[in-house]
């Protein structure tokens, strides 16, 4: 397991594997070509383009998406976990807001949980990072679900909420987040906080975010950074989201700047490789 207290001269990749039908950016390994031998030829593809993580996600984040059911999740990565596990010696991690599909992808070899909701969708998820002790990414999240069964288990206390002041704000609900995990048990050193670019915020608080990324990384925990092909680049560049490369690149060189520990994104290859020279100038001796 990848001691992410010790993240200090390295910006690690996470690499993006999403078993859906419906991804935003397109690259969902649900239809009938993604076998689970697809799947697993993406996944080596990554690790051998740089990716120290791999994120293996059932249902689609994205505006709009349809509520997947647990059963259906777990049909969906459970097999793909199993595999990856059985074949690389690398951390995975589960994108999910349900605990019973984190404690399923646990035990089937799972290391990391990616919470997309900050423990606020599910009351039990803090309990099973905790009994796992497994590194657990909080993210930060006033999206409107689409999903009446969702907008429940969230209750209306931020969702869709204006912001009185961006970084504060974040910084609060981030921090409710940890006290939920630490109150679980979970030991402050298996914490990772994401300010949730993308998700309840406008282009310009999306921009302001990465820009003041050190603002979260003084809250004294590793960030995890998720900008790939994102919406806001869209509308700053006025480009479709496979035409996205070159404004990710920029937001994941600032968001390393700014003290990023790890980048989520889709194309490994190009983003390993502006990860390890900004790395490489930022821990340049000064003259």
């Amino acid at each position: 397991m990848i001691n992410i207290m010790g993240i200090a001269n390295k910006t690690l990749i996470m690499g993006i594997l999403n078993i859906t039908p419906d991804s935003f950016s397109g690259d969902g390994m649900l239809n009938e070509s993604a076998t689970l031998t697809a799947v697993t030829i993406r996944a080596e593809a990554m690790l051998k383009e740089g990716a120290d993580i791999l994120d293996v996600g059932g249902e689609s984040t994205r505006p709009g998406a349809q509520l997947v059911s647990l059963q259906e999740e777990l049909d969906r990565v459970i097999p793909v976990i199993e595999a990856l596990h059985n074949r690389f010696d690398v951390p995975i991690s589960i994108d999910t807001y349900k605990a019973s599909v984190a404690e399923a992808a646990l035990k089937a070899g799972v290391a990391w949980i990616n919470d997309i909701w900050g423990l606020r969708a599910d009351p039990r998820m803090a309990e099973i990072a905790a009994k796992f002790d497994a590194p657990l990414a909080l993210m930060h999240n006033r999206s409107k679900p689409s999903q009446a069964e969702l907008q429940q288990l969230l209750g209306g206390r931020y969702i869709g909420v204006p912001y009185e002041n961006l970084l504060e704000d974040v910084k609060n609900e981030l921090l409710e987040s940890v006290k939920i995990a630490h109150a679980a048990g979970v030991k402050d050193e298996r914490i990772i906080l994401d300010p949730g670019i993308g998700f309840g915020k406008t282009v310009e608080q999306n921009l302001e975010l990465i820009n003041r990324l050190n603002e979260i990384k003084e809250l004294g925990y590793p960030v995890l950074l998720g900008v790939s092909r994102k919406s806001f680049i869209g509308y700053t560049l006025t480009l479709p989201p496979d035409e996205r490369l070159e404004g990710t690149a920029a937001a994941c060189t600032v968001g390393i700047m700014r003290g990023a520990n790890i980048l989520r994104v889709h194309d490994v290859k190009f983003i390993s490789r502006i990860a390890r020279m900004t790395d490489a100038i930022i821990n340049s001796k000064r003259v």
